[in-house]
């Protein structure tokens, strides 16, 4: 069984990666998972990344945020590097909140039924944003408290999100069916199988 390496920029966007590979290559066993918070401790390391990658596949998540497209993500963090096979880059669009947003089955379980969920997830702007905005409309007062933020708070989420929706990717969130919803997890995710397959973990 081959070892995977996840590099993530948070606790939520590690979450959604161990998940993506449980779902679509569980024999590639995840063995190390490394991130700090925002996305330059990750562009800052593509060297690393690189060089680790010759040894055993790594999958690398990252969002795309205010970028035009994943190819400009791409040629920005790349420059003159030529990743090896094994480096697995995939660029949530626009933020990793855009692929949860895609189930909208378990959104129902997390923010009640009542909500109205964007089809097209990938397309919205400021996905986090539409994510809290659903929960302060239509979340349980429990679920809430953990998301939205207090009044006056200097955080832009509540003080339990990464906890609260990381607990709900692990237990409800299914990429498989979110995909249906998101291209550019569609993309992540054929993406990793064919990783898995080229090494023989698929």
């Amino acid at each position: 069984m081959t070892g995977l390496v996840i590099a993530t920029e948070d606790e939520l966007s590690e979450a959604v990666a161990k998940r993506l590979a449980a779902d679509v290559a569980p024999s590639l066993a995840v063995t190390h998972t490394l991130r700090r918070n925002g996305f330059g401790y990750l562009k800052s390391k593509m060297a690393n990344w690189c060089q680790m990658a010759l040894h055993q596949p790594v999958f690398l998540l990252t969002d795309l945020d205010r970028l035009a497209c994943p190819a400009e993500l791409l040629r920005q963090w790349c420059g003159a590097l030529n990743p090896p096979a094994n480096l697995l880059l995939r660029v949530a669009v626009r933020e990793v909140e855009a692929w949860l947003l895609a189930d909208h089955v378990a959104l129902r379980d997390l923010l009640g039924p009542r909500g109205r969920f964007p089809a097209s997830p990938d397309e919205l702007p400021d996905p986090k944003a539409e994510l809290l905005r659903l929960a302060s409309r239509h979340a349980s007062r429990e679920v809430k408290a953990d998301l939205v933020k207090q009044t006056g708070a200097m955080a832009s989420q509540g003080i339990g999100y990464n906890a609260r929706l990381t607990h709900w990717v692990q237990n409800h969130w299914q990429p498989e069916r979110a995909a249906e919803c998101s291209l550019s997890l569609r993309k992540a995710r054929a993406r990793l199988r064919e990783m898995a397959l080229r090494i023989g973990q698929g």
